[in-house]
């Protein structure tokens, strides 16, 4: 096998991977590259995406909320280290953490900074839903 027929089977294997996990996998994704991310916006209708730092206080407060969201809503919801993922943070103007952003159809459709309480979320997703 060529090195793009292997590329191409490695990317199958992730497609039906997430395929697998579409809709609602039912905990967080935690996102590993720019094309994770894509790939993840591309397979789910609304997506929630948490930037968030292991030291970071209010993101640790969040985090049950977002898990709790993952279980609960058709939503897929995603984790970024901003930390691990720098490029993807500036790419996306994480200032500040814990940010937030709601994709829907692979568009942003809204960007919170700062802690967010469940019902505000849930209410965001579901009028994306």
């Amino acid at each position: 096998m060529s090195d793009a027929e292997d590329i191409e089977d490695i990317r199958e294997q992730k497609k039906e991977q997430l395929q697998a996990t579409a809709g609602s996998p039912g905990e967080p994704i935690h996102i590993e590259s720019t094309d994770h991310l894509e790939e993840v916006l591309a397979e789910n209708h609304v997506v929630l995406v948490d930037f968030y730092a292991d030291w970071c206080g209010p993101c640790k407060m969040l985090a049950p909320t977002v898990e709790e969201i993952a279980a609960e809503t058709d939503a897929a919801v995603a984790k970024v280290d901003i930390d691990e993922l720098q490029n993807l943070a500036r790419e996306y103007q994480v200032q500040g953490v814990p940010t937030l952003y709601l994709f829907v159809d692979g568009e942003t459709a809204d960007r919170m900074v700062g802690v967010q309480d469940k019902a505000t979320l849930v209410e965001k997703i579901d009028a994306n839903a």
